[in-house]
């Protein structure tokens, strides 16, 4: 290992405390309830758990 490295902390260059997500990782608590509900109910009926993941996606920093 070189001192840079050394001094930039992990592979992810030491700019960022949290590692990378990938969107189908992000927000596994309410894309569980959202899937369920559209499984369930169908889609149409479950708008306010699909903007409650939108939000913790776009609170990670997703495009959404």
């Amino acid at each position: 290992m070189t001192d840079k490295q050394m001094k930039e902390g992990p592979q992810n260059g030491g700019g960022d405390a949290k590692p990378k997500l990938k969107p189908c990782c992000a927000c596994p608590e309410t894309k569980k309830v959202r899937d369920a509900c559209i499984m369930e109910k169908g889609e149409a009926a479950c708008g306010d758990l699909i903007e409650a993941h939108k939000e913790c996606m776009r609170g990670l920093g997703f495009n959404i």
